[in-house]
């Protein structure tokens, strides 16, 4: 089972979230740092808002593109 942490960047379907997962690593050769990030639709049950550090977790396929399931959130966003 896979765990993810990511942000979460739009909230413009009902119970699905759009997160971004960021990670870095040093290229092989020069050595550095690059970053890379990739967009997840998640399964949004718990009521996420935008901005939201969340952490989300593999499951069944909710549906063609949702594969994930948001299971708590880290930090929420001050506006």
């Amino acid at each position: 089972m896979k765990i993810f942490t990511g942000t979460v960047v739009a909230k413009k379907m009902d119970k699905t979230a759009t997160v971004v997962v960021e990670r870095f690593f040093a290229h092989p050769v020069y050595e550095k740092r690059i970053r890379k990030s990739r967009k997840y639709h998640v399964h949004d049950e718990v009521g996420s808002k935008l901005g939201d550090m969340v952490r989300f977790v593999t499951t069944r396929p909710v549906s063609k593109l949702k594969k994930w399931k948001i299971i708590e959130i880290l930090k929420k966003e001050k506006k």
